[in-house]
């Protein structure tokens, strides 16, 4: 898979890879801008086919929060995480405290929230833990006013 020539590649900062043995974790952060401030934007928890899947889908989502945070006015860029689900039972605290310490990896470049497949009871298990906060609302109203 050649990442520069996929469709929905258009120019991202970064595109990264996390794993983590124990817990099973595979995921994929795409940072599509930070001009007008952190990337934020949701992390999904999906069954992807392939890991090729996982990515466009990444990729895709990034850019679409790009211009949603710009339009809404935010001090946001675009980004999204992924996570490779191969079940539902994979949704543990140590999946998603392993999720959280591959953001905050990140130093601040990306701010994160529930999407589809997590949600906002699954966060304080792992999207809050760690040193800096790495998590928003479902709403705009918090990220607003950050």
């Amino acid at each position: 898979m050649d990442l520069y020539e996929l469709p929905d590649y258009d120019a991202h900062e970064l595109v990264l890879f996390g794993h983590d043995s124990a817990t099973g974790l595979r995921s994929i952060i795409a940072l599509h801008s930070s001009a007008l401030g952190p990337a934020a934007g949701g992390c999904r928890l999906w069954a992807y086919r392939t890991t090729a899947e996982a990515v466009a889908d990444a990729l895709r989502l990034s850019r679409g929060m790009s211009y949603k945070n710009a339009m809404a006015g935010l001090r946001f860029g675009g980004g999204k995480a992924v996570i490779l689900a191969a079940t539902r039972q994979m949704k543990t605290p140590e999946l998603f405290e392993a999720f959280g310490r591959f953001v905050d990896s990140l130093g601040g470049r990306y701010v994160t929230a529930e999407d589809v497949g997590t949600t906002i009871e699954e966060r304080p298990s792992g999207f809050f833990s760690g040193s800096r906060p790495r998590c928003a609302s479902g709403s705009a109203g918090p990220i607003s006013r950050a």
